[in-house]
C-alpha cells in the first residue's frame, strides 16, 4: 500500500465520532471563519466580477459552486492556514457546496472538512520544503478539493486514490508575476479546485490514477519538494491531527504581517489619535518570513494603484493604516481609503529590520515550516540557505533555544505559529512607544485554542454576517439537513 492509498483508506472511513472534540470544535470555527472570508469576497468588486463570469456561490451544479466559493474566499488573505497550507479555500469551500447540494447534516459537513484538512495539510507538508509555499502552493487545493467532495459523497477508498492520482497528474505551478501583478490571483484556488472536480468525475467514470503519484521518483514530490517529506502523508493517521494546527485570519493581509499589525493597533490605542506628520519614523523588526514576503511584494507596491495581490503581502501600508486608524479592514485595500495620501506618506517611513531571535522563534514553532525543518534534519540545510542565506541554517538549528519556542509535539496538541514582530514608533515630540508580539491574534497557540469560537464569531460579524448566524455556529455539528441548509443560506445573505 502506497502512502496515498493509506491516506485514502483512512480518510474515506473517517466518521464524526472518530474526531476528538477539540478538533471538531476547531473545524466548526473554521467553517464560520471561511464563510466570513467568502462574504468579504462576494462584496468586493473583483468578487462581483468572478460571480458575473461563473455564477453565484450556491448553484444547482455544486462542482461549479465549489470553485466559486473557493475563489471568493482566497485573494484578500482572509483564508485560514495550518501546518501546512492555506487550507480553507478548498477544505471548507468544497464541503460547503456538496453538503448543501446533497442535503447533508452538520455532522457530515464537519467530518468532510476535517477529512479534507487532514489530506490537504499532509500532502502540503510533504512538499513544504520546496519552491512554493503559502498561497502559491496551489496543489493544496487539489487534495482539499478531492477529499472535501468525496467525503461528502461517501466514496470508497479506491475512488479517492484514483481521483487524487488524477488530480496530481498535472499540478499547477503559478507564476509570481501573475500572482502579484494581476487579477489572476482570483484563480489561485478556483483553478485547482476545478481540476479536483474533474478528477473526481473522471474517477467515478472509471479512469485510474497512479497510486504512487506522490512519492515515485518521477512523481509529485520529486518536482515540487526540494526536500521531500513523504512520511508526512500517512504518519500518525488518527492520532496526529493537522487540524489542530489551524490559524485563523482575523484581518486581511498576508500572514507575515499579522503580528506587526496587531502591534500597530495597540500603539494607536497608546498614542491616541495620530496624524501622519506627527510620526518621525516606524521600525518593524520581524523574522525572515515577513521580510521574505515583503521583498517579493515591494517592487509592485508604489502607491494607491498597487495590485491587491502584492498589497496584502506588503508590511508598510497595513502598519501605517493600523497606526492611523486603530484597525485594518477589507475597505482599507480599496478606494477611496486606499487613496489616502497620509497613509502612503507614513508608509514611506516604515522600515523593516531582521531580528534573529524572531527567526529562531519562527523555526521553533510548528507552522509555517518549523516542523518540516525538524523532520528533515540536516537535509533541510540547502533549502534554509536558499530561503534566507547561510545564517538562516544556523538560526534554525538554534530554534529550540528561542524565547517561547519548544520542540514540536508529536500530536500537534500544543502547536504554535510564531511569526513575531516588534514595532517601534518614534514621535516628533520625542515620545517613543514599542509593542511586541510573538504569536499573532488568531494564530495557532494557547490563546487561539482557548477562544477560537469568539475570534471567528467577531470576524464573521465584522464582515457583515448576522449575529444570530454567528451565535448558532457552535451547533453546526448537531444540525439536521434542513437546519444546516437554512443556516448556510443565511450565512451569505
Amino acid at each position: 500500500m502506497t502512502a496515498l492509498e493509506a491516506l485514502a483508506e483512512w480518510a474515506s472511513g473517517l466518521e464524526h465520532g472518530d474526531i476528538p472534540d477539540p478538533v471538531r470544535a476547531l473545524a466548526t470555527s473554521q467553517v464560520l471563519s471561511q464563510l466570513g472570508s467568502i462574504r468579504a469576497g462576494v462584496h468586493h468588486p473583483l468578487g462581483r466580477r468572478l460571480v458575473a463570469a461563473f455564477g453565484g456561490p450556491w448553484q444547482a451544479a455544486p462542482r461549479i459552486g465549489a470553485c466559486v466559493l473557493a475563489g471568493l474566499g482566497s485573494w484578500l488573505n482572509l483564508d485560514d492556514t495550518a501546518y501546512a497550507g492555506h487550507l480553507s479555500n478548498s477544505t471548507v469551500a468544497v464541503p460547503l457546496a456538496y453538503a448543501r447540494a446533497g442535503g447533508l447534516d452538520g455532522a457530515a459537513l464537519i467530518t468532510a472538512v476535517v477529512a479534507a484538512n487532514e489530506c490537504a495539510a499532509r500532502i502540503t507538508a510533504a512538499a513544504t520544503l520546496g519552491p512554493l509555499r503559502g498561497q502559491s502552493a496551489v496543489h493544496t487545493h487539489l487534495a482539499g478539493g478531492v477529499a472535501g467532495r468525496l467525503a461528502c459523497q461517501g466514496a470508497p477508498a479506491a475512488r479517492w486514490t484514483d481521483a487524487l492520482g488524477l488530480a496530481f497528474a498535472m499540478p499547477a505551478w503559478p507564476l509570481m508575476r501573475a500572482f502579484l501583478a494581476s487579477d489572476a490571483r482570483l484563480f489561485n484556488a478556483f483553478a485547482p479546485v476545478r481540476t479536483a472536480m474533474d478528477a473526481c468525475d473522471a474517477a467515478a467514470a472509471g479512469l485510474r490514477g497512479a497510486p504512487d503519484i506522490l512519492d515515485h521518483p518521477d512523481g509529485f514530490l520529486s518536482r515540487f519538494a526540494s526536500v521531500p517529506l513523504p512520511g508526512a502523508v500517512d504518519d500518525g493517521l488518527g492520532t496526529r491531527w493537522y487540524t489542530r494546527t489551524l490559524s485563523f485570519k482575523v484581518r486581511p493581509g498576508g500572514p507575515g504581517i499579522d503580528a506587526a499589525v496587531d502591534c500597530a493597533i495597540e500603539l494607536h490605542g497608546a498614542l491616541g489619535p495620530l496624524r501622519e506628520q506627527d510620526v518621525a519614523d516606524v521600525v518593524v523588526e520581524a523574522s525572515l518570513y515577513t521580510l521574505y514576503a515583503g521583498r517579493a511584494a515591494e517592487p509592485y507596491v508604489t502607491g494607491p494603484g498597487a495590485p491587491l495581490g502584492a498589497l496584502v503581502l506588503h508590511t508598510p501600508y497595513p502598519v501605517a493604516t493600523a497606526l492611523l486608524t486603530g484597525g485594518l479592514t477589507v475597505d482599507d485595500f480599496d478606494a477611496p481609503l486606499l487613496d489616502r495620501a497620509d497613509r502612503w506618506k507614513l508608509a514611506e517611513r516604515v522600515v523593516l529590520r531582521h531580528d534573529e531571535d524572531f527567526t529562531r522563534a519562527l523555526f521553533g514553532s510548528v507552522a509555517p515550516f518549523g516542523e518540516a525543518v525538524r523532520q528533515a534534519g540536516a537535509a533541510a540545510g540547502p533549502w534554509l540557505r536558499a530561503f534566507g542565506g547561510p545564517r538562516t541554517e544556523e538560526l534554525a538549528r538554534g530554534r529550540d533555544d528561542a524565547a517561547g519556542a519548544a520542540p514540536a509535539p508529536g500530536d500537534f496538541r500544543d502547536a504554535t505559529k510564531a511569526t513575531p514582530a516588534r514595532v517601534t514608533v518614534r514621535m516628533r515630540d520625542g515620545r517613543t512607544e514599542v509593542r511586541e508580539r510573538l504569536v499573532p491574534i488568531g494564530a495557532a497557540g494557547p490563546d487561539t485554542r482557548a477562544r477560537h469560537a469568539e475570534l471567528t464569531r467577531e470576524k464573521f460579524v465584522s464582515l457583515g454576517g448576522a449575529e444570530d448566524v454567528a451565535r448558532a455556529a457552535p451547533d453546526i455539528g448537531s444540525m439536521d439537513p434542513d437546519t444546516l441548509a437554512d443556516w448556510l443560506e443565511a450565512s451569505l445573505r
